[in-house]
């Protein structure tokens, strides 16, 4: 992905700003308490020596192919520079950081340049299904680049398994943070802060309550870049009752794929949005594909004026299927896995 800009900064985690709806505020508590109900096995990383192992990966490596039940991998408090990978051979996993993400940080330093790919430069990445974390840190601590650098994208957290949810963390970088690269995924309390393109992908995922920080410099970042490719994937990104802040001004998202689907509902911006609001990735056509959209949201940022027309003031019909966990097939896994 292009590199546009430089920056550097840390804000912390905010709590709840508002509330939602009541079948998804149940489901996912049904979805929560699993972390303590369904598990069958724990296993303890610590840096100093307590647990069963010292490192994530180890304790990752542990788990059995083919696993069918949820295993907890509690991470003691501490910073664990290391590269881990979950494979699609072992589902089920939770990442439970009981210090919570301030004091529970897992990170690396590559780039797209160092490792050979965009993909290949995460820091964590999550191939398996079902996977679950609870006050993580995931952070990539390579340099955030100068506008326009090449190579430079650096991914804290890459996820394309299935059915995943995140409780109550933070994602760390500058270009391309959080790698949202294919599956259904849940995203409460989280902190996600970065520059270009920060959020990407072609996930279908519910973003509630999060804070969204932009590190970029002005006019050369975006908040993301979705890559639905055709009118008939469920793919593309909600994000519900979120707070953006940081630098800018900066667009709300880039045209990655033909028919990138992404909206906002009540979320409160800081002034930091460019008044066209959207980009289109320099590809004309796919003003007349693409879904982006805004309802009742609140902050200088959010004013319409100046958006460009073809993205929408969404109605309540428009932007009722993106409010509960129906946009993400919810009902059909939150609360069995």
């Amino acid at each position: 992905m292009k590199c546009w800009t430089k920056m550097k900064i840390t804000l912390p985690l905010l709590g709840h700003i508002s509330g939602v709806e009541d079948t998804l505020a149940s489901q996912v508590a049904s979805f929560a308490n699993q972390l303590s109900t369904a598990s069958t096995r724990t296993i303890v990383v610590d840096k100093s020596g307590k647990g069963n192992y010292k490192t994530v990966q180890a304790a990752v490596n542990s788990v059995k192919n083919g696993n069918s039940q949820r295993v907890i991998i509690q991470i003691n408090a501490g910073t664990y520079n290391e590269k881990i990978k979950i494979p699609s051979s072992k589902p089920y996993i939770t990442f439970y950081g009981p210090a919570g993400a301030a004091k529970t940080i897992l990170v690396y330093g590559d780039t797209a340049a160092k490792a050979g790919g965009t993909s290949l430069s995460a820091s964590i990445t999550v191939a398996s299904d079902g996977f679950i974390a609870r006050g993580i840190s995931f952070r990539n601590s390579a340099p955030a680049p100068v506008g326009g650098a090449v190579g430079r994208q650096a991914v804290a957290l890459l996820i394309q398994g299935d059915m995943a949810a995140f409780y109550d963390c933070s994602f760390y970088g500058a270009q391309d943070t959080l790698y949202d690269k294919t599956g259904r995924h849940y995203f409460k309390d989280c902190y996600i802060q970065g520059s270009i393109d920060f959020i990407f992908g072609d996930g279908q995922s519910l973003y509630e309550n999060c804070h969204l920080n932009s590190i970029a410099n002005p006019w050369s970042g975006s908040l993301t870049a979705q890559k639905r490719s055709s009118k008939g994937e469920d793919t593309g990104f909600s994000f519900l009752d979120c707070v953006v802040t940081g630098s800018g001004p900066i667009y709300l998202g880039r045209a990655w794929g033909p028919y990138s689907r992404v909206v906002f509902i009540r979320t409160y911006f800081e002034d930091l949005i460019i008044p066209a609001g959207w980009y289109d990735w320099g590809v004309t056509s796919r003003t007349k594909t693409v879904y982006y959209g805004q309802y009742k949201c609140s902050g200088p940022g959010a004013n319409t004026k100046g958006r460009v027309n073809w993205s929408l003031e969404l109605t309540d019909a428009q932007a009722r299927p993106f409010k509960t966990i129906s946009f993400i097939d919810g009902a059909s896994w939150l609360s069995s896995l």
